[in-house]
């Protein structure tokens, strides 16, 4: 009886290897990998997708209770701190409930905690959280102001689960995500430096080096993620991406990123065929000794792909992504906010015929919500009532300093609200200054959209021109400017200018870069100033009286709004990998180098 029983089970070992074997054959579309990579790929790939589904289980459990479970999230996270020396000043241990939370604890901005946190940089503990911080981020300052926030195990835990609870979503919509096709991850580690106490200055935005085991599903040797520099790492990953005819996915934290890495292909396909054709790294690149060896003995010569991608060059770029990646399934980037100029770019031009999707909607602050339709083209987000505890200030009511909150169960659809978080990193009834629009409801659970960052308008007299609402009508003007495109901009209020404004009357100053006119008219210019009245009924008033004076646009040389960002990340300190695109300059310094770039 062991006889048989022991040869009925090597029997069915081999039957599931030969299985196994074959599933692996089917979803490897013919690459030129190992066994072992193809291997440790597939187990990866089935883990993470038993592991999404586990999550998004318990999403739509937490999503049908939602009242209880954020009683509990709030109660773990006051009666953990309660004694610290900020939850004795604000009587944690007297709070049992939501209500008491409100009732006891003010609304609060940056400012509250900014001389707790530096407290803790320095090294006090047991000051605002009870455990020492894991690392501190920095903002990228899109309203006007920066700040360094505290993150802790939990925090970094909920958003490195985010984008693994939308993978069993993309599975489902993009079937053809199955497949063991390798992704390019443009992504490149920012430079590190310590508080006073040693506490790491870091992005918390996941990286692709976390865990390590996961780099066999990216195209991008182990060794390319590890090179600081943007324009460096960015080559190495279209370097490799490249070679790479079944590469399946693009990702980066933003669409900003991947529009850039287009836009550096369109600059370099030259250079990055010759390293393709001959297998090495290209001689002029500024990266280590080490870092060189170690990514061009996974180089080897390839005449024939660098032919095939040259043809497609020398077409031109219009839907270049499909043209020499014929298997990509997905750009899997931040494409709302700031980010959907870059994101509209991407659809219709170098990534034309391919998904873009937006998986989550995530902040320095922590995990705000998960976008579980990645089939629909408008970018919403459901709530994660796990991760924060959520209060709404109507839209109404934002200029108050200590306006009445409503709670998860309390908002209704169509309704616009400031986000006002709790978190597990010490902010507390945190004024964020996300407005939202709540768009329906999963089960209990509310839907959202964003919209736009408090503060982030227009308003020399009054107006108040929401950051969305002039992205809207500059696209408008721009299309009837005829052959203009309209690749980036940016504004200010003329009040920045200070005595260099040119003109009595204030009024904004609009910076653009578009592609397919040289220059404009007067009157192509003056489009924008009409526009704006036909779309705003205040603005046209202010206009007639002669209260505030017409916009002025200024192109600005290509490549601008690159360097402006680079500019901004290394005055204000912030991440590359989380930085969104200033459109209202609020800072002098940002505004004159931005001048300096124009060019009609």
């Amino acid at each position: 009886m062991l006889l048989i029983a022991a040869f009925i089970f090597g029997v069915l070992t081999v039957w599931l290897l030969v299985l196994l074997c074959c599933d692996i054959c089917n979803r490897s579309k013919g690459q030129k990998r190992s066994f072992f990579s193809l291997l440790s790929h597939y187990l990866i790939h089935r883990a993470a997708s038993i592991q999404s589904l586990l999550q998004q289980r318990r999403l739509e459990q937490d999503s049908k209770n939602i009242l209880q479970v954020q009683q509990s999230i709030l109660q773990h996270r006051i009666h953990r701190n309660r004694n610290t020396e900020y939850g004795k000043l604000y009587q944690f241990s007297e709070i049992t409930d939501h209500e008491t939370f409100r009732n006891l604890h003010p609304l609060t901005r940056y400012d509250h905690f900014k001389e707790y946190i530096e407290r803790i940089s320095k090294g006090e503990e047991n000051v605002l959280i009870s455990e020492r911080p894991t690392s501190l981020s920095r903002t990228s300052g899109t309203s006007g102001s920066y700040a360094t926030l505290l993150n802790t195990r939990e925090t970094m835990k909920d958003l490195q689960q985010a984008f693994g609870m939308v993978f069993h979503s993309i599975l489902d919509v993009y079937p053809r995500t199955r497949n063991l096709q390798r992704t390019a991850a443009f992504y490149y580690p920012p430079n590190r430096s310590n508080s006073e106490s040693g506490i790491p200055i870091v992005s918390n935005f996941p990286s692709p080096m976390t865990p390590t085991f996961k780099l066999t599903m990216y195209s991008t040797p182990a060794a390319g993620f590890e090179i600081a520099t943007e324009p460096e790492a960015l080559y190495i990953h279209l370097l490799f991406a490249l070679k790479d005819r079944t590469l399946g996915m693009l990702e980066a934290n933003f669409a900003s990123t991947v529009y850039h890495t287009f836009a550096l292909l369109q600059n370099k396909w030259e250079q990055l065929i010759e390293d393709i054709r001959l297998g090495q790294v290209n001689p002029k690149l500024k990266i280590t000794n080490d870092i060189r060896l170690r990514l061009e003995a996974q180089l080897k010569p390839d005449p024939q792909r660098a032919s095939e991608l040259a043809a497609e060059f020398e077409i031109g770029f219009l839907g270049i992504a499909r043209r020499v990646w014929p298997h990509l399934n997905l750009v899997l980037s931040v494409d709302s906010g700031s980010n959907e100029l870059y994101g509209n770019h991407l659809k219709r031009f170098y990534c034309q015929g391919v998904p873009v999707y937006s998986p989550v909607y995530a902040a320095t602050e922590g995990l705000i919500g998960v976008n579980l339709w990645p089939e629909k083209e408008k970018r919403h987000y459901l709530l994660c009532p796990h991760s924060m505890f959520f209060e709404f200030i109507p839209v109404d009511l934002c200029g108050e300093e200590q306006p009445q909150t409503l709670f998860l169960d309390e908002v209704k659809e169509n309704e616009l609200y400031e986000l006002v978080i709790t978190n597990a990193a010490g902010l507390y009834r945190y004024r964020m200054g996300d407005i939202i629009k709540v768009v329906g409801f999963h089960n209990q659970c509310p839907v959202i959209e964003f919209k736009y960052r408090w503060g982030q308008l227009l308003n020399v007299r009054g107006e108040k021109i929401l950051e969305e609402a002039f992205y809207r009508t500059l696209l408008r003007a721009v299309s009837l400017w005829p052959g203009a495109v309209l690749l980036d901009y940016c504004c200010v209020e003329s009040g920045l200018l200070g005595p260099f404004c040119g003109s009595s009357d204030p009024h904004y100053e609009v910076f653009v870069e578009i592609k397919g006119v040289r220059n404009l008219s007067e009157d192509q210019r003056y489009k924008l100033d009409q526009c704006l009245q036909e779309d705003s009924e205040l603005y046209q008033s202010f206009r007639r009286k002669g209260s505030i004076g017409p916009v002025r646009v200024h192109i600005v040389a290509p490549g601008s709004f690159k360097e402006l960002m680079d500019f901004i990340i290394a005055n204000v300190g912030a991440s590359c990998n989380q930085f969104n695109m200033h459109r209202i300059l609020r800072k002098k310094e940002f505004l004159d180098f931005i001048q300096r770039k124009v060019i009609s």
